[in-house]
Formats: structure tokens, C-alpha cells, sequence
């Protein structure tokens, strides 16, 4: 270990798979050393995201077929209860949306990143082929993460950062926003475009919000009625509270007619009639399904209407990149739904399953 860094660390570990008993704080657990090729990162907080708790659950299982929850599923297989359908290894360090430090560098990394402020692109690709998506890997779920004082990461991974932002707002982009901004990337939508946003509030909805009116878009974003006010904050150019009867009509009737895009993270009822939203042509773009997975598709509303559909999930490089890039420019800007220490995360991750929050819960050690 480089001199001047402790040998054992604070971490919380899931030990498997379950509600929020699964994770065990410790003080006693060993400094990661970084291999050739990784940095080892001073954690100084780490974002929360529906994959700590889908993960923790085992939600990814194809057996659940129910919306996502803060409890264990009974009927979850722990073969393919992760993002990449395989098993998930114990006990395990979750937490992917790390800001913080470089401490130290491994053999062949450049020693120049040694004390720089850095983000961390959570998608860990494979070294010798990482073009194949099948290969790659996720911080926290595949690979140890940031919910302890010290995380490990391959060198490619980390992100050196200028930015006013404060740690825990630093902490609200790595997962959410990537995802975000994968899904318009992946639909090209572009300036004078409308797009529809079910889920606007949380951390991958109020980030495609500001994404999408960065690139031009009118948003239409749906969220509940007590966060209204927030999402309109964020720049929607309308509001549609979720609990209105006929949704999706009457974001179709506010914009104007059919939409060209639609940005889901909900699924669940109302995947048909957000197909049914789209023009001509359009785009619906997915990565995730809070209200449920298991949906029903008129295949004649896909091919008649000639629709595309995309999901999003491990992106190219560039995306994290581009992202930073945003940050520094001061294009963007974080939503901090809340704070919790470190000893605290199983409580943080019940009031994360709540909803109740606009934006990101954050993590500080």
C-alpha cells in the first residue's frame, strides 16, 4: 500500500441478496491495491440509483416479473440477478456514481492523475475487447464500487474533472446522467423535436429533462403532482401530473400532437399507449422499468406506424466523455434529492425506494 494510506478501510457490504438487512457496514475492510493498468480512488461520495437496489433484491432476475420494490424477491434466481444476467458474487461493494480523489496508480497508468479530482465511468469493459457490450461489466454490481472510502477502478475509467460542483453534487451524474444521455444519443433527437419524459422526477428522469432542452427538444414531462414545480425547474415545457386520467392523451393534446420521441424509464401499463404517442417514424427509447417489465405490444402499432425502438444500456466511451464535458461547461446542472453518511445507507436506500425525492439521494463518506 503507498504510503500514507490505511490498511483497512470503511465499506458497506450486500451479503446477498435482499431488503436492507443485506448490507453491513464495516471498518475493517482491506484497502483495495491497484493492479497494473487501475487507479485507487479516495471516495468522497458516491450517488444512489435504482440499479444499488435493483441489484441488492434481485430484480434483474427474469423470474420477477413485478415492478421494482425495496424488498427481496422470493421468486429472484441468483444466477442472472444482474444487469448482465450472471450471478452476483459476495459480499460485494455497491455504489457507481463515485467522485472523489486518486490516491495512487498502478504499474503502466500515468502518475500525473495522482491527486487529481476525477468521475468514473461505471461501465467496466472487457481490456482486450471492450467494443464487445456482452464483455462489459458494472461498477458495484460485477466489480467493487463507491459505497466505502476507497475504490479501485481501471485507469481508462476515470475522468479527471474541473468543476466548481461540490463533491455530493459531482456524485449525481455518473450513472444517471450516462444513462440519459445514452438514450438521446441513442435517438438522435435533435433541435425543434418534441419528446415525451414518463418519470421526470427521479435521477435518470430529471437528467433527460435537461439533456433533451440542451439539445433544442420540447419536453413533455410526467411526474407526480407534489413534484410539479421541481420538474418545471429542471426546463419541461409542460408538466403532466402522472395521476391524470387519459396520461397519455393529454400529453399528446399539450404538445400539440404525436410525439418523436419517447423516453421511458417507467414501462409497465402505459408502454402501448406511449407507442401509440408517436408519429410516424418515431422513437422509443427504454432503460428501465419501474412500474413493470412484462409489457403488451401490438406489433401493428410497431410496424404500420414504421417505429423504432431502442434500449440502453452499456454505451461507448465517448458518452461519458461527452458528459463531462457538459459538467465542465457548466451546461448542466445537478439535482441533490438528499444526503446520507455512509452508516446510513440502509436507510437511504428505503427512502430511495419510497420516490419521494426529485433527483439523486447521495452517500458521503
Amino acid at each position: 500500500m503507498a504510503d500514507g494510506l490505511p490498511a483497512a478501510m470503511r465499506a458497506a457490504l450486500l451479503l446477498g441478496n435482499g431488503g436492507p438487512e443485506m448490507l453491513d457496514v464495516r471498518n475493517d475492510v482491506d484497502v483495495p491495491t491497484p493492479s497494473p493498468g487501475e487507479a485507487l480512488i479516495r471516495v468522497a461520495a458516491c450517488g444512489m440509483n435504482n440499479t444499488d437496489i435493483n441489484t441488492r433484491v434481485g430484480w434483474y432476475s427474469k423470474s420477477v416479473t413485478s415492478g421494482t420494490s425495496g424488498d427481496g424477491f422470493a421468486e429472484s434466481k441468483t444466477d442472472d440477478a444482474t444487469w448482465g444476467r450472471g450471478g452476483l458474487a459476495f459480499p460485494r461493494i455497491q455504489g457507481a456514481d463515485i467522485s472523489g480523489a486518486v490516491v495512487t496508480v498502478g504499474v503502466g497508468v500515468d502518475e500525473q492523475l495522482v491527486g487529481r479530482r476525477v468521475l468514473v465511468d461505471p461501465w467496466i469493459r472487457d481490456a482486450d475487447d471492450p467494443a464487445d457490450r456482452s464483455l462489459a461489466g458494472y461498477l458495484g454490481s460485477e466489480h467493487d464500487g463507491g459505497f466505502a472510502e476507497f475504490c479501485a477502478v481501471p485507469a481508462v475509467n476515470v475522468h479527471p474533472i474541473e468543476s466548481a460542483l461540490s463533491d455530493v453534487e459531482l456524485a449525481t451524474f455518473a450513472c444517471s446522467w450516462s444513462t440519459a444521455e445514452h438514450m438521446l444519443q441513442r435517438v438522435n433527437l435533435r433541435a425543434g423535436q418534441s419528446i415525451a419524459i414518463p418519470g421526470a422526477s427521479g435521477g435518470v428522469g430529471s437528467a433527460l429533462v435537461q439533456l433533451a432542452k440542451r439539445r433544442g427538444a420540447t419536453v413533455a414531462a410526467i411526474a407526480g403532482a407534489a413534484k410539479l414545480d421541481d420538474v418545471r425547474g429542471f426546463g419541461a415545457d409542460h408538466v403532466i401530473p402522472r395521476e391524470s386520467d387519459g396520461l397519455v392523451e393529454t400529453a399528446v393534446e399539450v404538445n400539440g400532437g404525436p410525439f418523436d420521441v419517447v423516453a421511458d424509464i417507467v414501462g409497465g401499463d402505459n408502454f402501448l399507449p406511449w407507442l401509440d404517442a408517436l408519429r410516424r417514424g418515431g422513437r422509443y427509447v427504454t432503460s428501465g422499468a419501474i412500474a413493470g417489465p412484462v409489457v403488451e405490444l401490438d406489433l401493428r402499432t410497431l410496424y404500420l406506424n414504421d417505429l423504432e425502438l431502442y434500449g440502453a444500456t452499456v454505451y461507448e466511451p465517448q458518452v461519458f466523455a461527452d458528459l463531462v464535458g457538459y459538467i465542465e461547461r457548466g451546461e448542466v446542472s445537478p439535482v441533490v434529492g438528499g444526503t446520507f453518511p455512509l452508516e446510513q445507507i440502509g436507510e437511504a436506500q428505503v427512502v430511495f425506494a419510497e420516490k419521494r425525492h426529485t433527483g439523486n439521494l447521495v452517500i458521503t463518506l
